[in-house]
């Protein structure tokens, strides 16, 4: 298990932490973040398997890590955070050219790779380690992950319970769980629940997808 990964606004100093920019803020849209540079979200869609095998195949995604975070125990591990009582939810931190696939595309694949509106549940995983939820480093990605969602809402008949918090320490998640779908592509799961949400954003996104 490798250390803890924390965000660069909580001012702890690590190799290994993950950016939130490269870049100063410029022009930007209305809700502040920048249209360029290289910037990293931290997303909660269920099992990170999913929006993992998504964000590996979008153009300008540079890195896509699976891990923890919001829990309440050091060090987790996959069969602890599974058992739900740790706190914590998976979730992928992606990494991203802004100049290259829009924050805005970012962040529909998410709402569109999962179920935002079912609390705590994902088709059969269910517990709070599978919430929906957008973990933000700093006030810019607070605004602009409230705006995406008020965005999206137009698009689901039910409420999005999708929580948008400070994120926290992030943990890398076990090597078998990195880029899980390409080395088991004919895994069961894989199969029944990845292939068609990776259908999906091929219909909607395609101009932003590798093959």
């Amino acid at each position: 298990m490798n250390e803890p990964l924390r965000a660069l606004t909580m001012n702890v100093k690590s190799k290994s932490a993950i950016p939130t920019s490269e870049t100063q803020f410029g022009p930007s849209d209305s809700a502040g973040l920048p249209d360029h540079g290289v910037h990293t979200f931290i997303l909660g869609a269920g099992c990170f398997w999913c929006m993992d095998t998504i964000y590996r195949k979008t153009i300008g995604v540079s890195s896509v890590v699976s891990g923890y975070i919001g829990g309440h125990t050091p060090n987790p591990n996959y069969r602890e955070v599974c058992s739900g009582t740790t706190g914590h939810a998976e979730a992928v931190a992606v990494t991203f050219d802004a100049a290259v696939v829009p924050a805005d595309v970012i962040l529909d694949m998410f709402f569109t790779g999962h179920n935002p509106t079912t609390l705590n549940r994902q088709g059969y995983d269910v517990g709070t380690q599978y919430r929906s939820a957008m973990f933000y480093t700093d006030v810019r990605q607070r605004e602009f992950f409230e705006a995406s969602l008020r965005r999206n809402q137009e698009n689901w008949d039910d409420p999005i319970v999708t929580e948008i918090v400070p994120a926290s320490y992030f943990h890398e998640a076990e090597p078998i769980h990195q880029d899980f779908y390409a080395m088991n592509p004919y895994e069961g799961y894989c199969q029944v629940i990845i292939n068609p949400k990776l259908a999906k954003a091929r219909k909607y996104y395609s101009q932003w997808l590798t093959e």
